[in-house]
């Protein structure tokens, strides 16, 4: 009990809270490490370290920049580090190697980590009231819009079905009352002051979810947590399994702090990280992948909106430049470009009518919920979509600036057969397209010997990711 006191958080009371360090392991698109290091560095003014376990970066903020991490675009989920050992050395028997990771538990520095768990499970409890006010208001908008006068039930209906950016912007002024108006403002509020409240939040945090087992009377009544343990093992030279590891490891855990362990229902994730000798002991911030963001209506192959990020900030967008998704599917790349670089102006297209049709409807999604979400009418997005056939593109020659795409595989869509057919005359009106000199392009495809050999016969300038 006196363990499990003492690794919990405890009440923050003096300044040094406010400047603890917290070490983020970060997990990402596999080879895409190095551009997500470069938006660490950019956004946080943090050096990220690749680590050697590919499709995972580590970074160190203070505790205070925990919402701006969550609003990294490149990440998929967010831990933080207990431990880290880059050469552990596992005994050779799988029972002597697994009662080595028991005993490793009541030797991990676990009291700050859970400080910050706390911290950013504070910030998510924030997070999802905001999300219930915003929907509560939006109920009740649509209500005194159904209730109110013929013509605004006419102009509300209009703006739903097409989506205009012009009507998506005018209307929520026009009927606005002003308990709304003034809902959204303090919600403006919120958001502009939410770094400020989770460094207050480390001087007023009480601990008491975390306290498992504190012999305080006040806070004997506090809820046990609920966890479990998620082992993930890359490598050929240890003795023990996956399953056993994180059996073994979470028994220990639950000892250790008195917890209860639940595989579904769980409070706290910790994360034992092993590959080959290195292994990461973290606690999970992200109950489910950042990459969940902006699409709605899902096709046979959308594509994960961190990716989407990845290959458009490989091109490096400027304000002003024409950015064009030719292979848009349910427009995964052109929404997450006009959402980080509405500079630029995005035009998405695609030669399958019920691809196009998604897309719109993600765009439609969008735009009412940044219109939920601003106090200001919204002008809407720089973004169309078109259908069009890929070889043959109704776009002037090199007049576009950027091209960015995911092109079909060959597995879920097309074949690999019909490929040989399609890169070489997509490729070519790609480059017919482009500015000459200025113009680049970022395609990503895992049909690779094709892809090369069409390169190979043409004249582009190629870098294949």
């Amino acid at each position: 009990m006196a363990e499990a006191r003492e690794a919990g958080p405890e009440a923050a009371g003096d300044g040094a809270a406010e400047e603890r360090v917290a070490v983020i392991g970060a997990t990402v698109p596999t080879g895409f490490e190095v551009t997500a290091a470069a938006e660490v560095q950019e956004k946080l003014g943090s050096a990220s370290r690749i680590s050697r376990d590919r499709g995972k970066i580590y970074f160190e903020v203070p505790a205070r920049s925990l919402p701006e991490v969550h609003r990294l675009r490149s990440v998929d989920n967010l831990f933080v580090v207990v431990e880290e050992f880059k050469d552990y050395q596992f005994k050779e028997t799988k029972e002597d190697a697994l009662k080595d990771l028991e005993d490793l538990v009541k030797k991990l520095p676990w009291a700050d980590p859970l400080k910050i768990w706390e911290l950013n499970n504070s910030l998510k409890k924030k997070k999802t009231k905001r999300k219930k006010q915003n929907l509560q208001r939006t109920a009740s908008k649509e209500k005194l819009d159904d209730g109110g006068e013929e013509e605004k039930d006419h102009r509300a209906a209009g703006g739903q079905e097409d989506c205009a950016p012009n009507t998506a912007g005018a209307e929520p002024a026009a009927d606005q009352s002003a308990e709304e108006m003034q809902g959204e403002a303090s919600q403006n509020e919120e958001d502009d002051n939410e770094q400020s409240e989770a460094k207050n939040k480390l001087h007023a945090s009480s601990g008491a979810e975390t306290k498992a087992g504190d012999d305080n009377k006040d806070e004997g009544d506090a809820k046990v947590l609920k966890f479990r343990v998620t082992c993930n093992r890359a490598g050929d030279k240890h003795s023990f399994t996956s399953n056993e590891a994180a059996r073994d490891f979470g028994g220990a855990v639950q000892e250790h702090f008195q917890w209860k362990a639940d595989m579904t229902n769980f409070d706290v994730e910790v994360l034992l990280n092993i590959h080959n000798n290195e292994v990461v002991v973290g606690i999970a911030l992200t109950e489910e992948s950042l990459h969940r963001r902006n699409i709605t209506h899902f096709g046979p192959t959308t594509l994960r909106s961190t990716l989407a990020y990845g290959m458009l900030r490989l091109c490096d967008p400027q304000p002003t430049d024409i950015i064009v998704d030719p292979m848009c599917g349910t427009g995964a790349i052109p929404i997450e470009g006009a959402m980080e670089w509405p500079g630029c102006y995005h035009i998405a297209g695609d030669n399958n009518p019920q691809a196009v049709k998604r897309a719109a409807s993600n765009i439609c999604s969008l735009l009412k919920k940044n219109e939920n979400k601003e106090s200001s009418a919204s002008l809407g997005a720089p973004l169309d979509i078109i259908q069009w056939d890929i070889c043959n593109l109704p776009l002037r020659t090199g007049s576009v600036d950027v091209i960015v795409t995911d092109m079909p595989f060959g597995k879920r869509i097309g074949s690999k057969k019909k490929n040989w057919d399609l890169y070489p005359a997509c490729l070519m009106e790609m480059g017919r397209i482009c500015t000459p000199g200025t113009g680049r392009a970022v395609l990503l495809t895992q049909d690779k010997k094709c892809f090369a050999k069409v390169c190979s016969k043409s004249s582009l300038h190629r870098k294949i990711y």
